[in-house]
């Protein structure tokens, strides 16, 4: 495949990216990408369109908790919960929490092991043999994004997220990211500042916790190449992040970038189908780029052969000492795929082929009824689908930065994205 950019111009790509500050939906930073995306695309040759995606923008101010004793704790406020100038209340763990308080609840990350996840998987590529005693830490709690719910429940006025169980010091967790406004303010401490208001519970104090919503216009970045056929490949992405986020999801616009210019360099008579590269807005946003281009796109999706998403080439990291130190190990990869017997077999032998080491070929529904991707929302559409995604512990940290690349992984992920989308020639739609 001698026309996949090199690992170290994909690296550049992100470093392009990352560069630009923070990338959340209607960020400047994010708007600039989306005309980089463009132009790139179109000198590959590219037909490129912007389309529109309406999303709420959240900005988030000062946050801190003062204790009545003096104390000062700096936290990050809850994306998308209800903003405050001050709120005094008692301040008490949340299982005494009633009417009026503010509700403390420590956060632990959930330990997965892969000896679970390999009874999930339809097939797996671990040629080390780790996947028996690996265990992952995945970026959530048990209740995933509904971590203010059980305040709500209580008649909370406030909510206080103690990251006393992560295995790093931080207080920059992007979550949730759902973009449903919760009525309540609530902010993160760091897991030292945490354990200091855990010592002094109960309390009184004053929780800030500011931030202003709005409304924005962002765009899906959706570019096109013609072959020989009345089908379609769409490969996609999302274009912004919770921060500057090289992991999230920089790399997965390096990949679907890539992927485009490899097949923009192949004859059209040579290309499967009609290829669609699709870089989403809103993904922060409850995958808001996503839903509108379905909704666009409705008509195309019956002629749909396979829409695959790129995201997160990661590596696993180690906590030292409070700090995340990257290793040599790419995180697990999980590789959702439709449940069709070729199409799980031609994952599978690309797998192999490529040396995508600690890989899972996974039912889309492994997890939950969707996959949990950005384009979660085309199977209940019934599009056949592969996607790509791993989940290392600090997917929505401002501690995701270009160190935590999988930079030997990046060639390897587009030519296995190549091959799979070659694979599919002859092949007509086969709703799921």
């Amino acid at each position: 495949m001698k026309h996949v950019p090199s690992a170290a111009e994909m690296l550049g790509w992100i470093e392009t990216v990352v560069s630009r500050g923070i990338r959340r939906p209607g960020y400047p930073a994010d708007i600039w990408t989306e005309r980089w995306l463009a132009e790139r695309l179109t000198e590959f040759g590219l037909e490129v369109a912007l389309e529109p995606v309406e999303v709420p923008r959240w900005q988030p101010g000062t946050g801190v908790l003062r204790l009545d004793d003096g104390t000062e704790l700096a936290g990050f406020p809850l994306p998308h919960t209800a903003p405050t100038d001050g709120l005094r209340a008692r301040i008490v763990p949340l299982a005494d929490a009633g009417p009026g308080d503010i509700a403390v609840d420590e956060l632990a990350f959930t330990e997965l092991p892969q000896s679970y996840v390999s009874t999930l998987a339809t097939s797996a590529y671990d040629p080390e043999g780790v996947f028996d005693t690996l265990v992952q830490t995945i970026p959530f709690g048990p209740r995933m994004m509904e971590v203010v719910e059980p305040a709500l429940e209580a008649g909370a006025a406030g909510f206080i997220g103690a990251l006393t169980g992560l295995p790093w010091e931080t207080r920059d967790y992007y979550v949730p990211y759902d973009a449903i406004e919760r009525p309540i303010p609530g902010l993160w401490l760091s897991g030292a500042d945490g354990r200091r208001l855990l010592d002094r519970l109960p309390c009184t104090g004053e929780l800030v916790a500011q931030s202003v919503t709005d409304t924005v216009t962002t765009y899906n970045v959706v570019a096109t190449l013609p072959a020989d056929s009345p089908h379609t490949v769409i490969v996609a992405s999302h274009h912004d992040g919770p921060w500057a986020s090289a992991v999230e999801d920089a790399s997965g616009i390096a990949l679907v970038l890539a992927a485009a210019r490899y097949w923009s360099q192949v004859p059209v008579s040579a290309r499967p189908h009609n290829l669609m590269f699709l870089f989403t807005s809103g993904h922060m946003a409850h995958a808001a780029g996503t839903r509108a281009f379905i909704e666009r796109h409705r008509p195309l999706l019956a002629d749909v052969v396979l829409q695959m998403h790129l995201e997160h080439a990661a590596l696993r990291c180690d906590a030292v000492d409070g700090e995340l130190v990257p290793t040599a190990d790419p995180e697990v990869r999980w590789w959702f795929t439709s449940q069709m017997p070729r199409l799980e077999k031609l994952v599978a032998e690309t797998l192999e082929t490529e040396g995508l080491r600690r890989s899972f070929v996974l039912p889309p529904d492994a997890f939950s009824p969707m996959p949990p991707t950005d384009g979660a929302f085309f199977h209940p559409e019934g599009v056949p689908l592969v996607h790509f995604l791993s989940a290392p512990m600090y997917l929505f940290d401002s501690a995701d930065t270009l160190d935590k690349i999988d930079v030997a992984g990046l060639e390897p992920l587009v030519r296995a994205a190549i091959r799979i989308v070659a694979g599919t020639a002859g092949w007509s739609p086969q709703p799921c």
